[in-house]
């Protein structure tokens, strides 16, 4: 049977890269008259609406969301999300449930340029873009990053595996990024968070992709900074991700 959908996701999957794309370029002028006349406020409108659209696109490869969240999370004061990662549908994914979080992201310094509507947000929406193999870039741009979301009570959102899992297995976390996020902003509420089967979609490669998929995102309990020693910390939230990860 799995050959079978792998056979009918073809089409699809072209219908899908067809709309995902003009998705893509038709918000990149659209984000760039935002931030001209109406500044960050309008720009992350203007994202939240494009995530809602490329979240749209899914459907058609009979993709399914469920987003859970039992707590209620502070906007006053600025959250780490900590979450596991399967694919890039991830970051939409995180974007638009939890848009009201106003979420930033931290990024790989080549998402930075040639992508019509993701490079221009990742530039002009308050995130960061960073070299993996170059601390002496990469750490500091962390640390202003971090400042920024402590100013402005944003959402700085990690994935501390460093890159996917492309069959859905958690990976080791690593702590440094963590870290500095916590030391620069103290007064932050973590919140863990689960994805599951998104990395389905991507079980055969960029292409075809999978079909009839139901990705879920669970936001666990949140975790106040100051409750344990760091490395504590971070074990606990590991835990609480890794826990519920089918």
């Amino acid at each position: 049977m799995e050959w079978f959908k792998k056979i009918v996701s073809y089409p699809f999957s072209i219908l899908f890269y067809v709309s995902f794309g003009g998705v893509l370029v038709l918000f990149h002028p659209l984000q760039w008259l935002a931030v001209t006349l109406g500044g960050a406020s309008a720009h992350r409108g203007m994202i939240n609406v494009m995530n809602l659209c490329l979240m749209r696109c899914l459907h058609i490869l009979g993709v399914v969301f469920d987003y859970k969240n039992d707590f209620e999370l502070p906007k006053d004061r600025p959250l780490i999300i900590v979450s596991n990662h399967q694919s890039m549908f991830d970051v939409p994914l995180i974007s638009w449930c939890m848009h009201r979080y106003k979420p930033k992201f931290i990024s790989k310094m080549e998402l930075g340029k040639g992508i019509p509507s993701i490079s221009f947000n990742l530039r002009r929406g308050e995130h960061v873009l960073i070299e993996r193999k170059n601390p002496r870039q990469s750490l500091p741009a962390i640390q202003n990053f971090a400042k920024r979301v402590a100013d402005q009570n944003f959402g700085a959102v990690i994935f501390p595996e460093g890159t996917r899992s492309t069959d859905g297995k958690p990976k080791s976390f690593a702590q440094t990024g963590l870290k500095i996020l916590f030391k620069n902003i103290p007064n932050a509420v973590i919140v863990p968070v689960t994805i599951n089967n998104s990395w389905k979609l991507i079980r055969h490669g960029d292409f075809p992709l999978g079909m009839g998929i139901k990705i879920t995102l669970e936001v666990k309990a949140p975790i106040e900074l100051n409750a344990k020693p760091v490395d504590e910390l971070i074990i606990e939230i590991e835990k609480s991700i890794v826990s519920t990860i089918k």
